[in-house]
C-alpha cells in the first residue's frame, strides 16, 4: 500500500490547526469560565466563611451579653435578697428593741407602783402604829405616871452637861419673861415645888415659873423661855422612832429603785 504523504501532511496540518482553533476558541474560554466559576465559588465560600465568622462573633457576643445579663441578674437578685434580709433583720431588731423598751417601761412602772404601794402601806402602818401608841400612852397616863415623869425631868435637869447648863442658865438669866413649864396634866403643888427647887438650884436664884397644860406632849414635860427649850416626853421617843422607820423605808426604796434604773438603761 502506498502512503500519500501529502494527504498525511495535510491531515496533520489540519489536526494542528484544529487543536490551535480548539485551544484558541474553545479551551481558553472554557478555562476562563472555569476559573471565573472557581473564583466565584471561592468568593462565595469566603463570603460564607465571613458570614459564619460574623455569626459566630455575634453568637459569642450574644452569649457574653447573656452571661453578663445572668450575672447582673444574679447580682441584683442577691442584692435584693440581702437588702430584704437586712431590712427584715432591722425590723426584727427594732421590734425586739421596742418590745424590750416597753417591757422595761412596764417593769419599771410595775416596780414603781409596787414601791409606791409599799411606801404608802409603810407610811400608813407607821402612822397607825404611832397613833395607837400615842393614844394608848395618853389613856394610860395618870397622876402617878406624871409624878414619875416630873422626877425623870428633874434628874435630866441635874444631869445636864456643863455646856448645856451654861447655855440654858445664860438664856434663863437674860430674859425677864416667866419660865413656862408645860405638862400633859395639871401638876400637883408638890410636883410644882420640886420643879421650882430644881430650877432655882440650877440658876442659883429666885425665878418665876408659870405652869401650863399641853395634852399634845403625850406624857411629858417641857421647860421653855425666850426661844430656848428643854423637854422630855414619850412623844420624843415616838418621833425618833417615826424618823427612824421613815429613813429605813427611804433607804429600802432607794435600794430597790437603783437596780431598776440600771436595768432600764441597759435595755
Amino acid at each position: 500500500m502506498l502512503i500519500d504523504w501529502f494527504t498525511v501532511g495535510a491531515q496533520v496540518l489540519n489536526f494542528l490547526i484544529l487543536v490551535w482553533l480548539l485551544k484558541r476558541l474553545l479551551y481558553r474560554p472554557i478555562l476562563a469560565a472555569i476559573d471565573a466559576r472557581e473564583q466565584r465559588i471561592a468568593g462565595e465560600l469566603a463570603d460564607a466563611e465571613a458570614k459564619k465568622a460574623a455569626a459566630g462573633a455575634e453568637r459569642t457576643a450574644f452569649e457574653q451579653k447573656n452571661a453578663a445579663f445572668d450575672k447582673e441578674r444574679a447580682g441584683l437578685l442577691k442584692q435584693a435578697t440581702d437588702a430584704a434580709a437586712s431590712e427584715r433583720q432591722r425590723l426584727l431588731d427594732a421590734a425586739r428593741e421596742e418590745a424590750t423598751v416597753l417591757s422595761a417601761k412596764r417593769q419599771g412602772s410595775l416596780q414603781t407602783e409596787a414601791q409606791e404601794l409599799q411606801q404608802e402601806i409603810g407610811r400608813r402602818t407607821q402612822q397607825e402604829v404611832f397613833a395607837i401608841a400615842r393614844k394608848a400612852l395618853g389613856d394610860l397616863a395618870g397622876i402617878a405616871l406624871e409624878e414619875r415623869m416630873v422626877a425623870v425631868f428633874v434628874e435630866r435637869l441635874r444631869a445636864l452637861g456643863a455646856d448645856e447648863k451654861q447655855t440654858l442658865t445664860s438664856a434663863l438669866k437674860a430674859t425677864t419673861i416667866p419660865i413656862v413649864v408645860r405638862s400633859t396634866f395639871d401638876l400637883p403643888p408638890a410636883q410644882q415645888a420640886l420643879l421650882k427647887t430644881s430650877v432655882h438650884d440650877l440658876l442659883g436664884g429666885d425665878v418665876e415659873l408659870r405652869f401650863e397644860t399641853a395634852p399634845d406632849l403625850v406624857s411629858g414635860i417641857e421647860l421653855s423661855t425666850d426661844g430656848h427649850k428643854l423637854a422630855w416626853s414619850i412623844a420624843e421617843y415616838l418621833t425618833a422612832l417615826a424618823s427612824s422607820v421613815g429613813e429605813l423605808l427611804k433607804t429600802k426604796a432607794a435600794a430597790h429603785r437603783v437596780p431598776g434604773e440600771g436595768a432600764a438603761d441597759a435595755h
